[in-house]
């Protein structure tokens, strides 16, 4: 069996590694903080939108098999990840607080006016405010993503600067430089070792939360429907 690079040459990168230090090593410290937060965001939001998931599946069964409003309220209470449940209780809560102030008559359709303006705010407002909770954390991915290559090719480039000063004229020139350049080398595989998952993982949660507002859009939509048919009229 042929002897390997590490066995041919005498180098052992991970070796190298440890033994980095200056600029190059904070480089590959940086990136390596980065990986791991990512994998953690990573992780977090993977677990967060499953249980969004199967919350919201839970909701829309509820909410169109109940015959009230006050069942949908309760239920919703017990799904404390679901966006679209929050959003309803934001939009009841409008409704309730238009109730007591005695703009409406329960005898008949109250009226179209401020109350039924003063819901679809709220529903926007709480669609606005979902979407920002379930972005959360996200833009780290694509700052990772965007900067970790570049980080990584600084510590590169600076690890090859500094592997010129090691040159001695009375030893070979690939003896002196080349454990330098391995080091330096390995910040660039780092730094798109961080980068490749986080875009992966990016595009994926935005492509989840695009779906998640869109489910958002279209419940308002057959919510304020819902209650300008029950509860107010032109």
């Amino acid at each position: 069996m042929p002897p390997g690079p590490e066995t041919a040459y005498g180098i052992n990168v991970f070796a190298q590694v440890i033994q980095s230090r200056g600029m190059v090593l904070a480089v590959l410290i940086l990136l390596i903080g980065m990986s791991v937060f990512s994998w953690f965001v990573i992780g977090y939001k993977w677990l967060l939108f499953r249980r969004v998931r199967k919350e919201s599946e839970r909701f829309f069964d509820i909410f169109w098999k109940s015959e009230t409003l006050e069942e949908v309220e309760g239920a919703s209470e017990r799904l404390p990840r679901c966006p679209v449940a929050r959003l309803f209780l934001s939009a009841y809560t409008e409704l309730n607080r238009f109730k007591r102030t005695g703009a409406a008559d329960h005898s008949e359709p109250a009226p179209m006016g401020h109350g039924f303006e003063n819901i679809e705010r709220s529903l926007r407002r709480a669609v606005q405010n979902e979407t920002s909770h379930l972005e959360r954390l996200i833009p780290f991915l694509a700052t990772t993503g965007s900067s970790a290559p570049f980080i990584g090719l600084f510590g590169t480039v600076w690890g090859i600067m500094n592997a010129f000063a090691y040159i001695h004229p009375g030893r070979p020139i690939l003896e002196t430089v080349t454990p330098h350049i391995a080091q330096a080398l390995v910040a660039t595989a780092i730094g798109l070792l961080a980068a490749i998952p986080a875009v992966m993982a990016y595009n994926y949660f935005m492509t989840r939360i695009r779906v998640f507002t869109v489910e958002m859009d279209n419940f308002s939509i057959d919510f304020l429907n819902i209650l300008k048919r029950h509860f107010f009229k032109d």
